[in-house]
């Protein structure tokens, strides 16, 4: 959950703040896919969501409960196969259908894992069109991403390839899974899209990862091989090689926001803090040293002595009002 996402938005610094989000693989399958219902629908209704998923029945299912639910956000999901070219593939359709991928099953390694091939192991295949995510953008007339999602079982690369151009213009973090293993016959792995994301100028955050054992019998401790995860990439604006785009005051704001969102406090509270102390004096929009104290004071284990023995306090104590 934010910490300061919620003062912020009630002090007006995010009234000209505008977020938009592309889900690819965007199957809603808990309400963790569900964007606009968690932290992220506080930008609404200057809040977009793009998704994108090769099941057309989970698209139109999605974009149904859109309609219903009479939201105040501009959300749609297309069912679009994004690769890194604009052309023709084969999708390999899995027993479980969220395993489905651009690559075939590693059916071999997969069973060596107990009960995994029964939800990874090839049911039927599609022959399908691709595009790349630079190209429906441009043909959509969309202008940009903040935060790129991707899950797309193995082919996530390919979807970064095909979004250089969005990727330099202007995002500003990635979620996308990566896998440890060949999950996937010749697929990409972690270390292929972290070279591909640092090349971009992003910086890798965090990573969330998944085991999965061999047997029943596995120990407490590491209990399974670590087979895929979550990275999490930003930009760092402070980086030496970082682009001019996103050092700008408004893109360090969105920055910030998106890091507190993704649980990076730390990050989010640096971000801030040289947004007061850098632009806060000069421009009014980007003075948030009172919702900093007013976040920070939220914090059940931090005590006032505490909180006025940070560091931060004593930077921005002239800039409170």
């Amino acid at each position: 959950m934010s910490l300061f996402l919620h003062s912020l938005k009630q002090s007006g610094h995010l009234d000209q703040i505008s977020m938009t989000i592309c889900n690819v693989g965007s199957r809603k399958l808990c309400n963790s896919n569900d964007y606009g219902s968690q932290d992220w629908g506080i930008f609404a209704p200057n809040l977009a969501i793009y998704g994108f998923d090769a099941d057309e029945d989970a698209c139109n299912i999605a974009n149904a409960n859109i309609e219903a639910r009479k939201i105040d956000w501009h959300e749609e999901h297309f069912s679009v196969v994004l690769a890194n070219t604009v052309g023709e593939a084969t999708l390999y359709v899995t027993h479980s259908p969220m395993c489905s991928s651009l690559y075939r099953p590693n059916e071999p390694f997969l069973k060596r894992f107990d009960g995994m091939l029964e939800l990874s192991g090839l049911d039927f295949t599609i022959d399908l069109e691709t595009t790349t995510l630079d190209s429906f953008f441009q043909r959509k007339s969309l202008n940009s991403i903040d935060f790129l999602q991707v899950d797309v079982q193995g082919a996530d690369l390919q979807v970064l390839e095909g979004a250089t151009n969005l990727l330099d213009q202007g995002i500003l973090a990635i979620q996308v899974e990566v896998e440890f293993s060949h999950l996937y016959v010749n697929q990409p792995l972690f270390a292929d899209v972290d070279n591909f994301a640092r090349k971009h100028g992003f910086t890798l955050f965090d990573l969330d990862v998944a085991r999965w054992s061999r047997s029943p019998i596995c120990s407490t401790s590491r209990p399974g091989q670590i087979l895929w995860g979550d990275a999490f990439y930003l930009r760092d604006p402070f980086h030496e090689n970082s682009s001019s785009v996103f050092k700008q005051p408004s893109a360090i704001l969105k920055l910030a926001c998106i890091a507190d969102i993704l649980g990076l406090t730390d990050y989010a509270l640096e971000l801030l803090e040289f947004l007061t102390l850098e632009y806060g004096s000069h421009d009014p929009l980007y003075n948030v040293a009172n919702s900093l104290v007013e976040s920070l004071r939220q914090i059940p284990e931090l005590t006032q002595s505490d909180l006025e023995s940070l560091p931060i306090m004593s930077n921005i104590k002239h800039l409170l009002t």
